[in-house]
């Protein structure tokens, strides 16, 4: 049976930690309300701008962009993007194992799979086994800006446009309340037409007319586009990291509120039956002088 000053030890350890589950609940929710904010204002423009790139690359001749053309090669990119923290409950570990998954099904159907990284998690994940690593990148979420995505899609593009990869996805924790976040996999490149209904194909009818020109126009849009798809990915997981530490730092919380009234209620019974058992003694030993 534990002593008890060791029980109190306990019991101001476990009241220790409640402190800092609460804090950190606190500061992940004034987090997640910023990067809500973000997220919200930034998706419809994405959103809207990925349909436009979709229309529009069925009006076009796709092989006029390397973005577009679709290729033969059996070369497959796979950006995984988690987190640079932990203690945000099961958050990577699921971007995780829907990664790896993807990776053995597409060697199974003989692809050449490589993969590049966002964020500690998945560097210190893919570092410890046998997936060829491309690219990384941490320490991406400290202060995410618009620049991350500059950076990150200029490489990709960059290593697209030399050839070093066939196709490209993305997998990652796309935000959808606070209670709940979705791996999503999604093809990046090269980018997919829309299918287009035979209504649309009426009411639109026609090709496009461009100034300066289609050369043009797609050498400035379709990098853009990556950018800003990029970014929203970044933003929409930032969101989701948030809003799961703060359910993962809310569920420690209250375990430690239900574990302190099991242990204190443990430590009064101890403590009862401590009090109890020298009263005997006393009594036992007066009995034992008459």
């Amino acid at each position: 049976m534990p002593s008890l000053q060791s029980l109190r030890r306990k019991i101001a350890s476990v009241k220790n930690t409640q402190k800092i589950t609460k804090a950190m609940k606190m500061v992940a929710a004034a987090k997640l309300k910023r990067a809500q904010d973000r997220i919200l204002s930034a998706r419809p423009y994405a959103h809207q701008l990925r349909n436009v790139m979709g229309n529009l690359s069925n009006r076009v001749n796709r092989s006029s962009h390397p973005l577009l053309k679709r290729r033969e090669g059996n070369k497959v990119e796979l950006v995984v993007v988690t987190s640079d923290r932990g203690l945000c409950g099961a958050f990577n570990a699921n971007i995780l194992r829907r990664a790896v998954e993807f990776l053995e099904h597409q060697s199974k159907q003989g692809q050449q799979v490589s993969v590049s990284l966002v964020g500690r998690k998945s560097i210190d994940f893919f570092r410890r086994r046998n997936w060829t690593i491309r690219q990384q990148w941490g320490g991406v979420f400290d202060r995410l800006s618009y620049e991350h995505a500059l950076d990150i899609g200029q490489n990709i593009v960059d290593q697209y446009n030399e050839g070093t990869f066939d196709q490209l996805f993305v997998v990652y924790n796309e935000f959808k309340s606070v209670m709940q976040q979705q791996v999503i996999v999604e093809k990046l490149l090269p980018i997919e037409p829309t299918e287009v209904t035979g209504s649309e194909t009426n009411a639109s009818g026609g090709s496009y007319l461009y100034e300066p020109d289609e050369n043009d126009l797609l050498a400035t849009l379709l990098p853009k586009h990556f950018e800003i798809q990029t970014f929203r990915i970044l933003l929409e997981s930032a969101a989701a990291e948030q809003a799961a530490r703060m359910t993962a730092m809310d569920g420690a919380t209250r375990n430690a509120g239900e574990l302190i009234k099991k242990v204190t209620l443990f430590y009064n019974k101890t403590r009862q039956a401590a009090i109890t058992k020298e009263l005997m003694d006393i009594v036992g030993g007066a009995e034992a002088l008459k």
